[in-house]
């Protein structure tokens, strides 16, 4: 059991009603999961008012109500604790609870538009090289040392993390690298987190039916690196416009990766190929598994993280060049017939120009690419025109098909995917709604040695529809109806 004013403490507290300090066993802000002796946080959310559910929290068991506005009936018993911003104190309140974990070890926050899965998963999987015992907070899972725990979000809500965090601290993990989200940021999931060191990857266009405004997108990314403690590392990419901007505040010990300007830890690629990037990063040369400009971005990120971290050079250029995809990241097989199939999360309009721009490098001039493409529902609709042009534009063939409608009428999707095809591209591409039959199409287009590309759901094995998520895995039906 804790007591109310041990996990106040940094809190800004207006008003405590009832009891002035009660124990209790356990926080929740979602009054499905109040059991007895819990804390109930009541949140205003995009969606609906956690004000709402305070009768529902008491009746489940709730003691303690922190809220923002006190509700009009006044329960005997009940500690009601007033504050300016609930989202802030459940930040603070859940960091409390768990000992401020982010503290007792070094969490790296990697944030950008793309490349956050891929730095994070490799990292910690070089660390796991390296003899470290790693953390890992991702948009594909938790990972403790070698033990796995699905997630459901790219920056899981506050309580979520700290409770891993202690985990983590309990198991012995020493470093953790964590994806951070605009969302999370946005949303006070970061607040009260102790970062040792922050990484920006790039910034284009995404999540701008949340944010509204790509400026609004690119503060919030800023902030996280406002907000970063002076004895930590702030790592961009110099060569993306908006690096600079993250560091116009930020207290930390700046650094920079780059491929075409002068940084602190400089990349070249010398050749890039199926078979991997041959790379020369600060002026020494290694051999990769990973293909890609975008990748060698990812790797000179990786390569400087760990530096700052203390390892030395040739250690980390060894693990490098082990390293692997992160799953559902241009993850490849070649069928029977040798079609080259990829399968990858590009979902945003720059990721797929790097994805098809990659394949149009390494690909032979008699290979045809063939791409499947759809958008998600009930986000952001500015960018499907984009992928539609992108799609058709950089491929020979492509396929317009359902991704993860949600509540969205998927076939709407599609349309405005359509509205973005250059009237010379028109003969380029067909629409199948149903995914599954989309790829089996795309595999009777696809003639030996050419290339497929699956893109915008990568690690997902689900889609989303109406709701309800139903078994998807592209990779796996890929390989089932190609290879048969």
């Amino acid at each position: 059991m804790k007591q109310l004013l041990d996990i106040l403490r940094n809190v800004k507290v207006d008003k405590i009603v009832g009891p002035q300090n009660p124990a209790f066993q356990a926080i929740a802000f979602d009054s499905r999961k109040v059991e007895k002796d819990t804390l109930f946080v009541a949140l205003k959310g995009v969606q609906t008012d956690g004000h709402l559910y305070i009768p529902k929290a008491i009746e489940s068991g709730a003691v303690v109500i922190m809220c923002e506005q006190l509700p009009e009936t006044i329960l005997a018993g009940i500690t009601y604790v007033r504050v300016l911003n609930t989202a802030k104190a459940l930040a603070l309140i859940a960091a409390n609870f768990y000992g401020w974990p982010s503290k007792k070890l070094k969490l790296i926050g990697i944030t950008g538009t793309n490349g956050k899965t891929t730095l994070a998963t490799l990292s910690y999987e070089l660390f796991q090289m390296a003899g470290y015992k790693a953390g890992l907070l991702s948009t594909i899972n938790i990972r403790i040392n070698k033990e796995e725990y699905p997630t459901t979000h790219t920056t899981p809500d506050v309580l979520t993390i700290n409770k891993y965090l202690s985990k983590m601290v309990e198991a012995g993990v020493s470093h953790c690298f964590m994806e951070v989200s605009s969302h999370g940021i946005d949303q006070d999931r970061t607040t009260g987190l102790y970062f040792a060191g922050g990484v920006f990857t790039n910034l284009s266009h995404d999540h701008l039916d949340y944010h509204n405004s790509f400026a609004a997108y690119r503060d919030v990314k800023k902030k996280f690196f406002d907000e970063l403690p002076k004895d930590a590392f702030a790592l961009v990419n110099i060569d993306d416009k908006n690096g600079p901007v993250m560091l116009q505040n930020t207290k930390a010990q700046v650094y920079t990766y780059s491929l075409k300007t002068k940084a602190d830890y400089k990349v070249k690629i010398i050749e890039n190929r199926l078979e991997g990037l041959l790379l020369n990063i600060n002026a020494q040369e290694v051999a990769t598994q990973l293909i890609g400009k975008f990748n060698a971005y990812n790797l000179g990120a990786i390569y400087g993280i760990a530096r700052l971290l203390g390892l030395e050079s040739l250690e980390v250029l060894q693990y490098i060049s082990l390293l692997k995809s992160a799953q559902g990241r241009f993850q490849y097989f070649i069928s029977k017939n040798n079609i080259i199939t990829i399968v990858d999360y590009a979902h945003t309009p720059d990721a797929l120009v790097n994805v098809l721009q990659t394949i149009r490098e390494i690909k032979q001039p008699v290979q045809q690419i063939v791409t499947i493409v759809g958008c998600g529902g009930d986000r952001d609709k500015e960018k499907r025109p984009k992928m539609g042009y992108i799609a058709t534009q950089l491929s020979d063939q492509s396929i317009f098909t359902s991704d993860n409608p949600r509540t969205e009428d998927p076939q709407s999707i599609i349309e405005e995917m359509e509205k973005g095809v250059a009237a010379e591209n028109i003969h380029k591409y067909l629409s199948i709604l149903d995914r599954k039959q989309a790829i089996k199409t795309a595999a009777k287009l696809c003639k030996e040695n050419d290339v497929l590309l699956i893109a915008g759901k990568g690690h997902e094995t689900y889609q989303e529809i109406n709701g309800k998520r139903y078994d998807f895995d592209d990779l796996l039906i890929a390989k089932e109806i190609l290879n048969t």
